[in-house]
């Protein structure tokens, strides 16, 4: 099931975990900035594509961005959470302290996760 989540779109997940539908496009353009300045936080924490990336439209997927299975839901996960603080933050300051410590060690997680990635791929072109 994970594998055919992958093949989702990204911008309708992020939305429909947002709890908005994906007719209901009034807030795409906010939706898909948000997504795409989150793209360039993973990026520079050295997950995803070392070049960047960015979607225009529903089209994109998440494997467009990652392949690897073992990062998909926290990076999924990260998203969601990320874009919620950005478009529609909670109005209760314990909530909103909540989320935001969640993004924390999710970005965290995510780092470590791909600097131990790179170690490990480091170690395997040196053994060649």
């Amino acid at each position: 099931m994970a594998a055919d989540e992958m093949k989702d779109s990204i911008l309708l997940s992020v939305k429909k975990m947002l709890g908005l539908t994906e007719e209901y496009d009034a807030f795409d353009l906010d939706i898909i900035t948000h997504i795409n300045s989150v793209f360039t936080i993973l990026t520079q924490i050295g997950v995803g594509p070392s070049n960047g990336f960015m979607i225009e439209d529903k089209t994109a997927i998440w494997t467009n961005f990652i392949k690897d299975m073992s990062l998909y839901h926290l990076v999924k996960s990260y998203m969601v959470l990320k874009v919620r603080l950005l478009f529609d933050p909670p109005i209760s300051s314990a909530a909103l302290e909540c989320c935001k410590t969640q993004a924390n060690e999710y970005e965290w997680r995510l780092k470590t996760m791909a600097e131990i990635q790179e170690v490990m791929e480091d170690g395997n072109s040196n053994s060649d």
